[in-house]
This record gives structure tokens, C-alpha cells and sequence, in this order.
């Protein structure tokens, strides 16, 4: 299928994008990568008068590393984030989990804001964004604004951005220290949005007690959601006490609006959330002692 009739427009500017989004209201849509959009406008999922293609600005790309945090232009592609050095090194979750995200050419187009923007449940960096605690940064014509990721996901497709809002970056913070990372997730084939998984970071202290950890579900709600209770149960514990079972167990506590359909029962993704959870947690903790 082909997509109904729209306006193009490129502006040159963030700030003549910005324009342009306040101007024409809720008949124009932003188009970055196009990885999500383009498929529901083909399908007549969704329609729009004018897109408004963000994809060439350079303002909106890049990668930089200041002091103990790590700022991701909106506009920078998964592939980009994925090979990135820095981002290796200060946010490795990040680089795990880009290998995870669709195939080579959704990560050659897709970017960073365009994903966390979409809000989809199962995608891996909103997950990777509530387990590190980090802040999403926007631009309207009124001015930019700070949303925290605990704050930003509001439901399925839905985010707190105002409709004259654009992503322009999002900032993680760098862990340091004996930490560990990792990404789990089950999908029926690679590529495909995945069925359930949990993404998990911890840090110890000198006597191998949690002193943090942050862990992300994915696939398992209508937006993605953060372990809470299983953080708060282990931190100032040793982790020789905590089973990988616990983690996976107090990481499916609270969840209420789980998912069902063709892929399987809510009570399927409970147990598959459950062992991915505990997936994750095993591999990051041994990471930690390895580090």
C-alpha cells in the first residue's frame, strides 16, 4: 500500500522545524529515521498533511561524553550508537542492546529519539533509559525542556512530550566502578519486537554488597517499566545472597496490565519476563566480579 497524499517539508534548522511543528498543529508529524512511521503510514495506520523530515539536521546528531554523563543527540542512528566508543565505555547497555533492535538496515535509519519518542513497550533503549535514570531533552517554540525518563512514558505509543515538542537528546548517566551490564530478551525470530526481556546494571562495593542496580522491562506492559521492587530488595545486600530466581521473581511483582495476544498469554510473558529478569541479573553480576 501507498501512504495517503502529505506536504513535505526539511526545514534546516531545529528551530525552523520547531516552527513549522507549531504552526501546522496536529495535522503535521515529525519524520526522523521513518522506521516506525513510514510502515503505519503505508498500512493507513496513521495519517498526516505534512511531514516535517528532521533525519538531515547535524544539530540533532552526535555523541559526547562530559564528566560522569553521556549526551545522545536525538538524531544519531542505533548503528552509530552502537559502534560508538564512548558509548561502549560509559553506557555499555546501550551498545548491547542495539544488536537487538530490528535488522542492519532499521539500524542504519533508525535513531535513538525516534525510538524513545515512539514509546514502543518492546523496544529495547526506553527500557535502557529507565534502568540508567536518564533525561530526555526537548525543544518546542516556547523553549527546551528536561523530562526524566521515569516520567516520560505515558502509555502505549504515548509519551509526557507536548505535541509542538521535538527530541533533541537524551542524557545517560556514567556508571563507575565494579559494575555490570547486560540484555536479555526472547523474540520468536531475531529482528521481531521481543516477547518479553529485562535489561540490568549493578554496581558492588569492596565487600560485594549491591551498592545500586538498575533493571529495565520490556514487552511486558504498556509502556516500559523499571524493576522497582527488585532493586529495592537487594541494594545493601551481598550479592552472594541474591539468587538470579529472587531477581526474576521481584522483577515480575506489581505488574498488572501484561500483555496477551498471538504471541502468547499474560502468564506466558510473566514466566518468559521472569527468565529473562533473572538472565540478566546472572550475566551483570558476573561482570561486576569480573570487572
Amino acid at each position: 500500500m501507498k501512504p495517503a497524499p502529505f506536504d513535505y517539508h526539511r526545514p534546516d534548522s531545529v528551530a525552523a522545524a520547531a516552527q513549522l511543528l507549531t504552526e501546522l498543529g496536529d495535522d503535521a508529524k515529525l519524520l526522523g529515521g521513518g522506521q516506525s512511521l513510514v510502515p503505519m503510514l503505508s498500512m493507513r495506520l496513521a495519517f498526516f498533511d505534512h511531514l516535517i523530515d528532521i533525519s538531515r539536521l547535524e544539530e540533532m546528531k552526535g555523541i559526547e561524553a562530559t564528566g560522569d554523563t553521556l549526551r545522545i543527540g536525538g538524531g544519531t542512528t542505533h548503528a552509530t550508537v552502537g559502534s560508538d566508543e564512548q558509548v561502549r565505555a560509559g553506557v555499555p547497555l546501550l551498545t548491547r542492546a542495539t544488536p537487538l533492535i530490528g535488522h542492519f538496515q532499521i539500524r542504519s535509519r533508525g535513531t535513538i529519539g525516534g525510538s524513545i519518542a515512539h514509546a514502543d513497550p518492546a523496544a529495547e533503549y526506553g527500557a535502557v533509559a529507565l534502568a540508567l535514570d536518564a533525561t530526555i531533552e526537548t525543544v518546542s517554540t516556547s523553549g527546551g525542556r528536561e523530562i526524566a525518563a521515569k516520567d516520560f512514558f505515558a502509555g502505549v505509543w504515548e509519551t509526557a512530550m507536548e505535541p509542538d515538542e521535538i527530541l533533541v537528546g537524551v542524557r545517560f548517566p556514567i556508571w563507575s566502578g565494579r559494575c555490570g551490564f547486560a540484555v536479555e530478551e526472547f523474540a520468536r525470530r531475531h529482528g521481531d519486537f521481543a516477547i518479553a526481556g529485562a535489561v540490568a546494571a549493578v554496581e558492588l562495593d569492596d565487600d560485594d554488597k549491591v551498592r545500586r542496580s538498575g533493571i529495565g522491562l520490556l514487552g511486558l506492559s504498556a509502556t516500559p517499566r523499571r524493576a522497582s521492587a527488585a532493586e529495592e530488595a537487594i541494594v545493601g545486600r551481598p550479592v552472594g545472597d541474591i539468587t538470579a530466581e529472587e531477581i526474576g521473581e521481584l522483577a515480575m511483582s506489581g505488574l498488572d496490565d501484561i500483555p496477551a495476544d498471538l504471541q502468547g498469554s499474560a502468564d506466558y510473558r510473566r514466566r518468559v519476563g521472569a527468565a529473562m529478569a533473572a538472565q540478566a541479573w546472572r550475566a551483570a553480576v558476573k561482570e561486576a566480579f569480573d570487572a
